[in-house]
């Protein structure tokens, strides 16, 4: 037992850590976890690939990170992850800026947004916060089976889901909400389920290429992502959390709620439990319909379909 819990800070879960050499990309940098689990993982000393969709923003928090940790080596590479186009001259950017990629970081997303869609005609949340990283990671494979072969060590990919996961499970028929009337509720609740689902096939698929994939449950923090709850909203969050009382009352600082990913990027207790969903920087579980492994293959090969042929159906 590490006596990590609830409260945990990224700074105790990187006390001791040591990363130099290594190479981490996050996605969504410009401000709450992702901000936050960049800063932690240049404090350790790994070379840092800030990504997002606005880079003079993420230029903006590359200089608060050195203004703390002066020796931070910081690239910024912009990526909208709700255009494929934009990953896919992304993911080319990355190869070339860092050539071996020991720690992926899926941290973006969006949440709770009124119906909108991607410029690849993708449901905004689905395509956002499941496709858009299907396609960066699956790009970015061969960066990560170098930095395994560099390192001696699996390279790791961690995905932030959400206990939303458990609301609703991923409609395999019709995820883009072309045929179903459209709930903000449900379509976030399957983009996090995909998120898991993703992290299941991704180990499945590549554990024996050197490469560990991790989903985390960071829990609940105030950050610009409640931007469009309303107070009707956060009542059905509420209704929805039936089960864990107090969960909107007691909510994680910024450094406690970014600390799982950053334990889940760094701990070696879980060289051995690969495909993991990680809660208050402990391994947890998540809900059935997010782990089923044919469930996860079919995910797969719809998501490959989706963002090869970028078509929505």
């Amino acid at each position: 037992m590490n006596g990590f819990g609830a409260d945990t800070t990224t700074d105790e879960v990187i006390a001791g850590v040591d990363l130099r050499g290594r190479t981490a990309l996050v996605t969504g940098v410009t401000s709450g976890l992702g901000a936050e689990t960049a800063r932690a993982l240049a404090a350790a000393g790994a070379s840092v690939v800030l990504a997002a969709r606005d880079s003079a923003a993420a230029v903006a928090v590359g200089e608060q990170i050195r203004a703390q940790v002066p020796a931070a080596e910081l690239h910024v590479v912009a990526v909208d992850l709700a255009d494929l186009d934009s990953v896919r001259a992304a993911a080319g950017r990355i190869g070339a800026l860092a050539g071996g990629l020991d720690l992926l970081i899926n941290n973006a997303g969006v949440m709770y947004t009124p119906f909108d869609r991607t410029s690849d005609g993708f449901e905004l949340q689905f395509g956002t916060n499941h496709l858009g990283h299907f396609l960066l990671t699956t790009l970015l494979l061969p960066r990560l089976r170098v930095g395994a072969e560099r390192s001696g060590t699996p390279a790791r990919v961690v995905t932030v889901s959400s206990d939303a996961h458990r609301a609703h499970a991923v409609d395999l028929v019709d995820p883009n909400f072309v045929e179903r009337r459209y709930d903000k509720f449900v379509a976030y609740a399957q983009s996090k389920a995909a998120n898991v689902l993703m992290t299941v096939e991704l180990q499945r698929r590549y554990a024996d290429s050197g490469i560990h994939a991790f989903a985390v449950h960071p829990g609940v923090c105030a950050t610009g992502l409640s931007r469009h709850m309303s107070r009707d909203d956060f009542a059905e969050m509420n209704r929805m959390s039936a089960g864990k009382p107090g969960l909107l009352t007691n909510l994680k600082s910024i450094p406690a709620a970014a600390a799982t990913t950053v334990w889940g990027a760094t701990a070696s207790e879980l060289d051995a439990v690969g495909g993991a969903y990680l809660a208050d920087s402990a391994v947890d579980r998540a809900a059935d319909n997010a782990v089923d492994s044919g469930t996860a293959q079919e995910l797969w090969e719809l998501s490959t379909r989706l963002t090869t042929d970028t078509r929505v159906s």
